[in-house]
């Protein structure tokens, strides 16, 4: 997606604001941007993209030529990372897990259809509604890759039911649901050696971080790791 630009004298305006499970959501347009607002904290926007995009790679690079891995991605945002994985021949299945019933219904009728409609058209592609931290605890389903991008990162997170998500419990949860040699990468916008140290006594293994750096700001990271066993 061309990274776009807007004057920061223009007035946001909302285009949808839910009341959901966990609180508003908002969507509004700040010139040319796209924004998602969550409970007031900005969560993203349209303007880049490219550690969304990042973290896609970088899982599949790590999967060092897996034929057909089905990859979940842990939230669905305004579809950089979706977009970017149905672009790539690669992964055989993609399955979206989003809690807000209005992020999906902004990709599937509204105004980020525009950025999507191709990616959720894809046979490959599967939206399941539900929370991450509870499907990773419950699916009976296994995924070669865990991209996950539901908080600002482990450090940073948008309520406070997704801390359990980078604690020993719930890496444990991701390994579960993560065949063997699996890739676990989630998104960050700072890096969190907390984070790393977890993930190695949680087993993981080959863990690194990986910097992206962005249009404006510190770099996004990467945090990656190959699941045990």
């Amino acid at each position: 997606m061309p990274i776009t630009s807007y004057d920061s004298s223009d007035t946001p305006e909302v285009l949808d604001r839910r009341e959901g499970p966990y609180g508003e959501v908002v969507l509004r347009r700040h010139g040319a941007l796209l924004q998602i607002i969550a409970n007031g904290c900005f969560l993203m926007d349209t303007s880049d993209g490219r550690s969304e995009r990042r973290l896609v790679d970088a899982a599949a690079e790590a999967l060092d030529g897996r034929a057909a891995p089905h990859v979940l991605i842990g939230g669905l945002g305004v579809g950089f990372s979706l977009v970017h994985a149905a672009a790539d021949p690669r992964w055989g299945r993609i399955t979206v897990v989003e809690r807000e019933r209005a992020v999906i219904d902004w990709h599937r009728a509204g105004p980020l259809a525009e950025l999507s409609a191709g990616a959720l058209a894809d046979p490959r592609t599967e939206i399941v509604e539900a929370d991450l931290v509870e499907h990773v605890n419950e699916t009976s389903a296994t995924y070669d890759a865990l991209c996950l991008d539901i908080d600002n990162g482990p450090d940073w997170t948008v309520t406070e039911g997704n801390d359990g998500l980078y604690s020993p419990a719930g890496l444990a949860g991701c390994a579960r649901v993560l065949r063997p040699g699996g890739v676990l990468a989630v998104w960050s916008a700072q890096p969190s050696p907390e984070f790393e140290e977890t993930l190695r006594n949680a087993g993981f293994q080959q863990v690194r971080t990986e910097e992206i750096p962005v249009a404006r700001g510190v770099p996004d990271v990467v945090h990656l790791g190959v699941g045990p066993g």
